[in-house]
């Protein structure tokens, strides 16, 4: 967390000065053109490389990932004018941090040429990550400047589906053979100019490629040169399979505090690793992704996108919306007689609806937290059921009992506390029912339950809120 506060304040300050020197430029630039002279092309000249000369200079110090935050934080206007000053060799990697949004964007405005050079800038498997957002064209020119080794290493990538192990590994990794010693381990080690990123342990094959165990580097660098590497690495280890899902490997990394994971076929031959980072990537994505879909949007959104691009993507949970408020509507013009009769029902429904409203919220929240992590099992869910039921039980007689005091005080119509505390508490007994049902029936017919569950849980709790306390008080008051 303290690295996290130490890099923060200096992204806002470089988003803050990109946008002063993209503000000065734009200024200067249409004073330029006010202006009429024999010399006019070659003052638009210098004053056109005036500012972005400075601000190349800036883009050049930052992290691709922070080029990535200023570029997400920047209307399509400027971000392309950005884009334009980054060096080519670093396109590639920042391609990689923006959202998927953006990259639509900056893919849009780049030629053939440049994506192709971009992509050769990056490993096998950063390729492979971005091949879905490259023409057909881009990705056969890519292919073909490959290695051999490299292209088999992309096809093997890009073979698995985005949610698993497969999509997640690495192949830049050190494998030495059990058959040495330390000695010939750290003289092969001094031969390359650098270590892999995250290189917390060596992987310790046979002849055949199999995964016999890990070395770690730590042991490595305090264990006599003449020890025989299959009597110091580590029989016993965690590893990974490609067809697995990334949600478990994120659990596992999260469980042993992983740095990096080997990644094993059916024959137990190693094929690649998965690293901290990518775990975290992956983590965060999915965040996004639940965030996005729990507020009805069907995909991730470009900040700055057009009008009509928001539109499309948030216009289905509205229309559901739409639907879920005409149905209670009519379950309140069921009722608009008892409504007439007594004038106070009105201003007591949304109190109702409200409460049922947030705790079916916090319900859903739980149970999708649970779901994520592999918590709930066909044999604990009718336990949850039995769980959730009785704390929406107590709260509703807790909070019941509040409100009903609450009518009594304003109204004096002690019939009137009490179907509002009956309302209270039926109405988070239904929240708690529709909060563990609806993810679970999404889960089971194969639908993300965090897609549109907060929109649906509202809308069944006012409906039902709405009819279960107005029925109280049709059958009890008028």
């Amino acid at each position: 967390m303290a690295d996290k506060d130490e890099i923060r304040p200096n992204v806002h300050d470089s988003l803050r000065r990109v946008s002063e020197l993209l503000r000065k430029h734009e200024l200067v630039e249409g004073l330029v053109h006010r202006q009429q002279g024999p010399r006019q092309e070659l003052v638009e000249n210098l004053v056109h490389k005036l500012h972005l000369v400075e601000l190349q200079k800036l883009l050049d110090a930052q992290h691709p990932a922070d080029v990535a935050y200023i570029l997400e934080s920047l209307p399509l206007e400027e971000r392309l004018v950005v884009w334009d000053l980054v060096k080519a060799e670093r396109e590639g990697e920042i391609l990689l941090e923006v959202s998927d949004a953006v990259r639509e964007t900056l893919i849009a405005n780049m030629d053939e040429h440049e994506l192709v050079a971009a992509a050769e800038q990056l490993d096998t498997d950063e390729i492979a990550d971005l091949a879905p957002d490259l023409p057909r064209e881009v990705i056969q020119d890519v292919f073909r400047s490959l290695s051999p080794e490299e292209r088999e290493q992309l096809r093997s990538a890009m073979s698995y589906p985005e949610d698993t192990v497969g999509a997640l590994m690495d192949f830049d990794m050190i494998s030495i053979r059990d058959d040495v010693t330390v000695e010939v381990v750290l003289r092969y080690l001094r031969r390359l100019d650098e270590m892999p990123d995250h290189t917390d342990q060596l992987f310790v094959v046979d002849h055949a490629g199999k995964l016999k165990g890990l070395l770690p580097v730590n042991r490595l660098l305090v264990t006599a040169p003449g020890t025989p590497v299959a009597t110091v690495m580590q029989p016993d280890f965690f590893k990974l399979h490609p067809q697995e899902k990334a949600q478990d490997a994120s659990g596992a990394f999260e469980r042993y505090d992983l740095v990096s994971a080997p990644v094993v076929d059916d024959g137990g031959r190693l094929v690649g690793r998965v690293t901290v980072n990518a775990v975290m990537d992956y983590i965060r994505e999915e965040t996004d992704s639940d965030l996005l879909s729990a507020g009805g949007l069907r995909e991730d959104e470009d900040l700055f996108a057009s009008v009509w691009s928001s539109v499309r993507n948030r216009w289905a949970w509205l229309a559901v919306n739409l639907v879920t408020a005409f149905i209670a509507s009519r379950v309140i013009g069921l009722f608009e007689g008892s409504i007439a009769r007594l004038v106070a029902l009105a201003a007591l429904m949304p109190i109702i609806a409200g409460i049922s409203g947030n705790s079916g919220n916090q319900t859903i929240t739980f149970i999708v937290r649970a779901l994520a992590l592999g918590q709930i099992t066909p044999e604990n869910a009718r336990k949850l059921f039995a769980k959730e039921i009785g704390v929406s039980a107590l709260n509703g007689l807790i909070w019941g009992g509040v409100v009903g005091l609450f009518a009594f005080l304003i109204y004096h119509n002690w019939q009137l506390g009490v179907v509002m505390a009956g309302a209270m508490m039926l109405s988070l007994m239904l929240a708690a029912v529709m909060g563990v049902a609806i993810p679970l029936t999404l889960q089971k017919f194969g639908r993300d339950p965090a897609i549109g569950s907060s929109v649906l849980i509202t809308a069944i709790t006012d409906s039902g809120g709405f009819f279960i306390f107005l029925g109280l008080a049709t059958v009890f008051l008028v």
